[in-house]
């Protein structure tokens, strides 16, 4: 004798209005979960030590490089490192963020070529000179891209090439060119 079956559930067999109402139960939870859970604005590293990245450099390289010393409040170290570049190039780096957010950086490599410097200043035109920091240095502009660098060059072979390059106005580059000093140990 077998054994009678209990008919379907009329729930299981489904509805229009059954999948409206479960799709608007879970896009709720999903909105108070949007709602409740909180969410980073910007993304930072930790601080990076340039000081100290910078004295190692200095110690292993014997260039004369610099670093921004005594920065107004605000200023945040990015990077420090010293790399092959373009050409071959050692290159010593360091990376900050402005208090209003946007970005400089010095590069140095002693005797560059005209790649190294077109790939530091990514390929932007001359735009004139200015004085800053007692030194003259070589104004750089994209137009279709942000980003502004002052380059100086010396004439003495061996001798190290600054740049200073990034996101920022170049008012706030020739500021941040009176804050560099040679590394101190």
């Amino acid at each position: 004798m077998s054994q009678p079956t209990a008919p379907p559930s009329r729930y299981s067999m489904g509805s229009t209005k059954n999948l409206v109402l479960s799709l608007a139960a879970v896009l709720g939870m999903v909105a108070v979960l949007v709602l409740i859970v909180p969410r980073v604005n910007s993304v930072s590293g930790p601080p990076v030590d340039v000081h100290a990245t910078a004295v190692d450099v200095k110690e292993r390289s014997g260039w004369p490089i610099v670093e921004a010393v005594g920065l107004p409040e605000g200023w945040t170290t990015t990077s420090a490192r010293y790399v092959r570049t373009t050409d071959g190039f050692m290159t010593w780096h360091a990376g900050y963020q402005t208090p209003d957010g946007t970005y400089v950086a010095v590069e140095q490599t002693r005797d560059p070529s005209r790649a190294w410097i077109d790939a530091q200043t990514n390929r932007a035109p001359r735009a004139g000179t200015v004085e800053a920091a007692g030194k003259t240095w070589t104004r750089y502009e994209r137009d279709t891209k942000v980003q502004n660098s002052l380059l100086h060059e010396t004439q003495t072979p061996g001798e190290l090439t600054t740049l200073i390059t990034g996101t920022a106005s170049f008012e706030v580059m020739e500021q941040f060119a009176t804050y560099l000093r040679p590394v101190e140990p």
